[in-house]
């Protein structure tokens, strides 16, 4: 099988032709943080060099999708983030005008499709080691040389992907060499330091209150709580009529806060939770300072807040270098998410019937109040909140179309030999859906009538009673 190296010489003779013959392109792309980076840097690669290229997002790959490309009038299109699964499908209805960049785990026979260029095909771990802004970025730089001036923007991809799985929150793999290419061009710098949400907009206040990984029982989602241990560390919290940040922080008020914070959790586990505050930070020099730009994790936050409400136009914008309307624009839409999330997380906790709780796996009906877009993001909070530790999240909802969306992640400490996405992938199949993702975070969608079978199914499952998933 040809390797990745001689895929992407392809991947750059194939695209250059279409350009020098003047075919239209269309990328097509997913709607959270590594789907609109992925998008747009090959986006961003296509334009430069003087491709006629249009861009478009959707929340997942179906058969609708293949027969809108189809009947489009593009002749040539690349999808990112998506599309495993469905190369067959691809190949029957767009013949070899495609490839789908990719590092979701696919099935055997499409390893041997030239039009796929997926990390696993060549021994690159997708779940941990690059993402599709990785993969589009290292397609982009096959392009063009000229294109590594993206790889921070693949920086922010990996971590809306929760790939810092390294030492304190280091990258592995080919995010590594990512990093690395980032910081030679002066475009990232990586330090070691608290790792406190907004670490560039947030008052300090908030940055504590609502930084839920490692969530710190009694601090997190509690602003009095916050408030107060700031106030008896002798923390100043503003500067003049100005908040302060955690990126105002001085080295010695940062050990204070640590000493604080390790009071406050002594009854939990300290050090575990110091053990997760503290770790690698990712800093854009070239964005200003206290803007949400800045800091690379707060960036991935913004981008898959556009996507999930609605708005990836404003983010993929954002990522080819808009900073002028749609950075406003990207503001307010930040502020609806968090509000939202802060909504739904409440219902969660006031609703308890939502939630059954086993020793291995806790199921969340958020029917009627999440949307389906937001599976992800509240299963990944949930999965981090200690009281959920070492088990595995299933959380479903209504989607469209009388179809249940479903949201599964491992939680901190989760030992389990299942993996989620042949969990989800063969058991949505059994029952007509689809399903597919990474070994700790994955999705399913089934029709309504199929329900209880498949909640029966995930439970056995989960609980050891099948054995066809713990491979």
């Amino acid at each position: 099988m040809p390797s990745f190296d001689q895929h992407l010489t392809n991947f750059n003779n194939t695209i250059s032709d279409h350009i020098k013959s003047n075919k239209d392109i269309c990328v097509v792309t997913h709607i959270d943080c590594d789907g609109l980076t992925s998008g747009a840097i090959i986006t961003k690669a296509l334009i430069r060099a003087g491709a006629k290229v249009t861009v478009r997002t959707t929340k997942e790959m179906s058969q609708a999708v293949i027969r809108n490309m189809q009947s489009d009038s593009r002749d040539f299109h690349i999808v990112t983030d998506l599309g495993g699964g469905f190369a067959k499908q691809m190949d029957e209805a767009l013949g070899q005008n495609w490839f789908i960049l990719d590092h979701h785990e696919i099935p055997q026979e499409e390893h041997d499709n030239n039009c796929v260029i997926n990390a696993w095909k060549y021994g690159i771990n997708g779940g941990t080691e690059i993402c599709a802004g990785g993969m589009a970025f290292f397609a982009a730089k096959a392009l063009d040389k000229r294109n590594s001036d993206l790889a921070p923007i693949a920086v922010v991809s990996a971590l809306g992907d929760r790939q810092d799985q390294g030492e304190k929150k280091s990258f592995l793999g080919k995010n590594l060499e990512i990093v690395e290419e980032a910081k030679n061009i002066g475009g990232l710098q990586v330090d070691m330091d608290l790792l406190l949400v907004g670490r560039e907009t947030r008052p300090l206040i908030d940055a504590l209150a609502f930084t839920s990984q490692p969530f710190i029982e009694g601090l997190t989602w509690n602003r009095d709580a916050s408030l107060a241990l700031f106030k008896s560390s002798g923390i100043e919290l503003k500067d003049g009529g100005r908040w302060r940040t955690p990126s105002d922080l001085t080295e010695d008020e940062k050990r204070t806060i640590i000493e604080s914070i390790t009071k406050f959790a002594s009854s939990q586990n300290a050090s575990q939770i110091m053990e997760e505050l503290i770790g690698h930070t990712y800093t854009f020099p070239a964005e200003e300072r206290r803007s949400f730009l800045r800091d690379a994790r707060e960036f991935s936050t913004m981008l898959n807040s556009c996507g999930r409400i609605g708005r990836s136009g404003v983010g993929i914008a954002i990522c080819m270098g808009d900073r002028n309307k749609m950075l406003q624009e990207g503001e307010n839409i930040l502020l609806e998410y968090r509000k939202l999330i802060r909504d739904y997380m409440n219902i969660l906790t006031n609703e308890r019937w939502r939630i059954s709780d086993t020793a291995k796996c806790v199921m969340v009906n958020g029917e009627g109040i999440i949307p389906e877009t937001m599976t992800g993001t509240i299963s990944s909070l949930l999965a981090g909140s200690p009281k959920n530790a070492g088990k595995i999240i299933i959380l479903r909802t209504n989607g469209e179309e009388n179809t249940i969306k479903f949201s599964s992640r491992k939680s901190i400490g989760c030992k389990t030999e299942v993996n989620l996405s042949a969990l989800m992938k063969s058991g949505a199949e059994k029952f007509n859906g689809i399903g597919g993702g990474h070994d700790a975070a994955a999705g399913a969608k089934i029709t309504k009538d199929k329900l209880d079978g498949f909640l029966d199914y995930l439970e056995d499952s989960v609980n050891g009673n099948h054995n066809q998933n713990n491979n």
